[in-house]
């Protein structure tokens, strides 16, 4: 039946929703890239809460998504942003998911990596900082999961210098069990970010965070970049030690990153693998094989879809994943930790049922196309 969606402008036209799904199946790891979905966590809708209350996670519905992700050989990026790490699930809320998370890894034989931060934190010393970050990393050692160091708004905030970074992300370096991913957050996903590694010129950051890396290259698996910068990214993988992985996070660029060129590939470790992730783990099984130019037909067209989700304020993007993640049926509701489903717009929303349907991304596009009406309805659109 057709759907009326409105547009940017508030007109209404006319949209004829996709009937069949895009073919794919699970399968297993991946050969030629590593590749890591950011998940996002499941909201309770019964539990009586408001936008300031710690966060009421559905655990089922939460980690029956992770392991549809390591169905089809996606490795999970637990407890990152994409989770709503500080914008509605707090650090409490965040040990709880790594150690269920890491926990369900081990069961079912899923690749998992998880999120270090200093969200415990609003302020404080470098030393409050640095003990934070312990504190975590802690956590996540003893979850048996890799860690992740994530960007902290509380060195941001703290740092003088790009010598305060060097000590806190060496003293850290020098104690981590395992090589780690280290986490650059650029202020597009979150403006507390905003000089990171001690400065506003990206030039002189990154001469700092090659720095860390230098220093410490055996205990540094990664690195990960969120700067929507494509070229950035390829100067920095190139000047990365010989072997020192590059995780993009452009969602954005994603990939020509992934596909790579003659110097070298961009592995993955991405937001938008959450709502792409079985089309996404089909595209780097045709690049397993080889065939740069069918991996590129599969993924080149989610662009579109990638961009519209992660538009500015590109930190509410989370809105737009949980949202297709209800379209798709993997939850039964669309709210959200800390009321983020309030977060984008219904034109927005409409717009993005519209490319996620055209992909096929939906496993069952008539439930998709009566709970897209259902909102519309929800919102005063009658037929």
């Amino acid at each position: 039946m057709t759907l009326h969606l409105p547009d940017a402008n508030g007109t209404l036209r006319a949209y004829e929703p996709r009937t069949e799904p895009l073919a794919v199946t699970p399968g297993s790891a991946f050969t030629s890239r590593t590749v890591f979905s950011a998940a996002h966590v499941v909201a309770d809708p019964y539990a009586d809460v408001s936008p300031d209350s710690p966060a009421a996670v559905d655990w089922d519905a939460t980690l029956a998504f992770r392991r549809h992700l390591w169905s089809h050989g996606l490795g999970v990026a637990e407890a990152m942003d994409t989770a709503q790490r500080g914008m509605g699930l707090d650090w409490a809320g965040a040990a709880e998911l790594i150690r269920r998370s890491a926990a369900e890894a081990k069961a079912v034989g899923g690749r998992i990596a998880c999120g270090v931060g200093t969200d415990q934190l609003t302020g404080g010393t470098l030393a409050e900082v640095r003990a934070a970050y312990e504190e975590q990393l802690a956590v996540v050692e003893e979850s048996g999961a890799q860690a992740i160091l994530m960007a902290s708004r509380a060195l941001a905030a703290t740092a003088k210098s790009p010598d305060d970074y060097l000590e806190v992300y060496g003293h850290l370096l020098r104690q981590a069990a395992e090589p780690v991913v280290l986490h650059w957050l650029g202020p597009m996903f979150d403006p507390a970010l905003d000089g990171y590694w001690g400065s506003s010129d990206l030039d002189a950051a990154t001469d700092t965070f090659l720095e860390v890396i230098a220093a410490h290259p055996d205990k540094v698996d990664g690195i990960k970049v969120s700067l929507l910068d494509a070229q950035r990214e390829v100067d920095l993988r190139r000047r990365l030690p010989q072997g020192v992985r590059c995780y993009t996070g452009d969602d954005f660029n994603y990939p020509e990153l992934i596909a790579g060129d003659e110097q070298g590939f961009s592995h993955a470790l991405l937001g938008i693998f959450d709502p792409l992730g079985p089309l996404a783990a089909e595209a780097v099984r045709v690049l397993d094989t080889g065939n740069t130019e069918g991996f590129r037909a599969l993924l080149d067209p989610t662009v579109e879809l990638s961009r519209h989700l992660f538009q500015a304020p590109t930190r509410f993007y989370k809105t737009g994943v949980v949202f297709l993640a209800w379209l798709a049926g993997h939850q039964s509701h669309f709210t959200m930790v800390g009321g983020l489903q309030s977060a984008r717009s219904l034109p927005h929303f409409a717009r993005a049922y519209e490319l996620a349907d055209g992909l096929g991304l939906f496993p069952d596009p008539k439930l998709a196309e009566e709970r897209m009406r259902t909102l519309l309805h929800l919102y005063g659109v009658t037929p």
